[in-house]
């Protein structure tokens, strides 16, 4: 996995969410670190393609609990 693409997500998030970025980690949970609710989602959906140039999709999110697989779901979708 790009170490630079996980090192940007960690910083939009951290910047956006108004977080420690030492909070996040790969086994931390994205929700509860992030204090995401379901329209928290719509914000990370447009940062991620702001930043990435890569649209999600609600389905997507299924089975992403963790940062660890965020960033496999982001990384499967730019190199796809």
């Amino acid at each position: 996995m790009n170490a630079e693409m996980i090192e940007k997500v960690n910083r939009v998030m951290a910047e956006e969410f108004e977080i420690d970025a030492a909070l996040i980690s790969p086994e931390a949970s994205l929700k509860d670190t992030l204090g995401l609710d379901s329209l928290d989602l719509v914000d990370v959906v447009v940062l991620i393609d702001q930043n990435f140039g890569v649209t999600l999709k609600g389905p997507d999110f299924v089975g992403v609990t963790t940062f660890a697989d965020f960033y496999r779901l982001l990384d499967s979708k730019i190199d796809g």
